[in-house]
């Protein structure tokens, strides 16, 4: 399955315009950590791209997210690497333990994108060309602001060899990137 397939998969499933641009911006990162880290990006991509294929309909149902998009997935013939990484990045609901660096890198790529578009939405123009990696940090340290934010799953990027702050960096460059694709 080559973006461009896989994007209208991504399109038939999800619903909401907002569940796009989270998984673009999954995307995005995940396609910058394995740059940085010597994996290969379109795998990573890919995998950044579908992680939340099933939401729509596993929302209500946790225990079946991840299972359903690897059901779907597999039907596409999409490799094992990225069903596998997809069902990990909802581990604790699944049973499952991350163990692979995709693992780590979906979890923790997947929740700060919920912090980055918080911190952009509180500055005055709110767009993320203006969001300052510090702006994040301070924020990630703030337990009630974007309090839905998972923390533990972001700190899972220094399994990865990143410090946290290696991956913010990261993370609000990448995003930035595509910050009108975003709407930000």
């Amino acid at each position: 399955m080559d973006r461009d397939q896989a994007l209208a998969l991504l399109e038939r499933h999800a619903s909401e315009e907002y569940l796009v641009k989270h998984s673009l911006a999954t995307e995005v990162i995940m396609r910058a950590l394995a740059e940085r880290l010597g994996h290969d990006p379109e795998t990573w991509g890919l995998t950044g791209l579908l992680h939340d294929l099933d939401y729509d309909q596993t929302k209500d149902d946790m225990v079946r997210h991840g299972l359903v998009t690897a059901e779907i997935l597999h039907a596409e013939n999409v490799p094992t690497e990225i069903t596998e990484a997809i069902k990990s990045h909802n581990a604790e609901n699944l049973g499952l333990t991350r163990e692979k660096p995709v693992d780590f890198a979906l979890t923790a790529a997947e929740t700060i994108t919920g912090l980055i578009v918080a911190a952009t939405l509180v500055y005055p123009d709110k767009r993320i060309a203006s969001v300052k990696a510090k702006s994040v940090r301070k924020r990630m340290k703030e337990p009630r602001f974007a309090a839905n934010v998972n923390r533990d799953h972001i700190v899972l990027a220094e399994n990865l060899g990143l410090t946290l702050d290696e991956f913010i960096d990261v993370s609000l460059t990448a995003m930035k990137s595509i910050g009108p694709q975003l709407g930000l």
